[in-house]
């Protein structure tokens, strides 16, 4: 190396000012956006389960109160658009009192309400009803608008949260009739997204302070004319805007016989949805789309016992792993997703009128039967498990991702 040694001082000081002015230049630029704060509008976690509240009195008491022994503060109930907007082509004509009371019921105990809308009146089908399909959009949105603008209105500051609709990204749930075996009408995110849009316009219209909740969404990774991936349903739907239509994502998980703490990306056959963690994954697209400040409700949770149906026999666990698995998925959301983990909500507390040939009866956390009550492990599980929840009014955080 060659030249004067007395000038090398010379140049690290040039060199370590150069630096120093860079790192001000630096400082002195706008700062990188942060991520925006989540908005809490729940409890995060918070502790729910669905039950089946509409028609007999003396069960739905005694139910409500097994959730109120739990230690839970939410209940998820349907919100039958056709029990209530009951009579044929006579458009708001309601009939409120089955409604009423159960939501009367509900409030006594202190609990909060989850209410999922849908089950069209066969009047509002694009047939007119001629086919009676069990679950299918209407063909009039404007019908749709105007039923959710009289139920908020009807509950306003009563009903905390509102489901739009279930499982949009399965036939059966979108159109389709069961008992043919073409698929008639196929799931369309662009068309639940209208749909969903009609609702949010009339609860916001009726009760700006109500909660919309998009439909939770089957998760799977069949694609094909009668489902799309819950994943992908979720991206088209912010592709058709239903970002301004939610104040909440609803998602669907299970374990399928896996443990909660499954990494999605761990799973051999490369199936993430069968995860409870998949919801980390739906989590990253709802922050790609500006989303990183709304909640997800977990709005089915389960593992199933099943050793009767073969579509679910596969994933079964027995009632004691049922049990631990369903405290340990509270238990992790609480220490991995809060902020941004709204509801967490179990199924089910049995329908009274369910039996063993029924598939959901082997998800549930109790058993039918009145007036005798039974209750597997998993409901003594929850119940005596500590509720770990960060409250709705202290929320700071980013929403950084786990």
């Amino acid at each position: 190396m060659t030249g004067n040694p007395t000038s090398w001082p010379r140049i690290a000081l040039l060199i370590a000012l150069v630096g120093l002015l860079f790192a001000w230049v630096l400082a002195a630029a706008d700062p990188p956006p942060l991520p925006s704060p989540v908005v809490q509008r729940f409890d995060s976690p918070t502790y729910a389960v669905q039950g089946f509240f509409y028609w007999d009195y003396d069960i739905r008491r005694r139910d409500l109160k097994l959730i109120k022994d739990m230690g839970f503060t939410h209940v998820k109930t349907e919100l039958s658009w056709r029990e209530i907007e009951t009579y044929p082509y006579t458009p708001s004509v309601f009939d409120w009192v089955r409604t009423d009371a159960m939501v009367e019921d509900i409030e006594k105990l202190g609990l909060k309400i989850i209410g999922r809308i849908g089950a069209q009146p066969f009047w509002t089908q694009a047939d007119g009803g001629a086919t009676p399909l069990d679950s299918a959009p209407p063909a009039d949105l404007a019908t749709f608008e105007n039923f959710c603008a009289a139920l908020a209105a009807r509950y306003r500051g009563r009903i905390e949260a509102y489901q739009v609709w279930n499982e949009p990204n399965l036939a059966r749930e979108w159109g389709d009739n069961w008992y043919t075996p073409e698929v008639e009408h196929s799931p369309n995110a662009a068309e639940y997204t209208a749909l969903l849009r009609a609702c949010y316009t009339g609860i916001k219209r009726s009760d700006p302070d109500a909660i919309v909740i998009s439909a939770g969404l089957a998760p799977t990774g069949t694609h094909n004319e009668a489902v799309i991936p819950d994943a992908l349903f979720v991206r088209q739907m912010y592709d058709a805007g239903a970002g301004s239509y939610f104040d909440v994502l609803g998602v669907h998980t299970g374990g399928y016989g896996l443990p909660p703490e499954t990494p999605p990306g761990s799973i051999v056959d490369g199936h993430s949805w069968r995860a409870f963690r998949h919801v980390e994954e739906i989590r990253v697209i709802m922050v790609q789309h500006g989303d990183a400040h709304k909640q997800i409700a977990l709005l089915e949770v389960g593992w199933t016992t099943d050793q009767v149906h073969p579509t679910y026999s596969w994933m079964a666990v027995d009632e004691q792993t049922q049990a631990d698995y369903l405290a340990r998925a509270y238990q992790y959301a609480a220490e991995h997703w809060q902020p941004w983990i709204g509801p967490v909500c179990t199924i089910y507390v049995a329908n009274p009128f369910w039996t063993e040939e029924n598939e959901e009866w082997w998800w549930a956390i109790t058993l039918p039967g009145y007036p005798e009550t039974l209750v597997r492990p998993a409901y003594d599980r929850l119940a005596a498990m500590p509720k770990l929840s960060l409250p709705r009014q202290s929320a700071v955080s980013s929403g950084g991702e786990e």
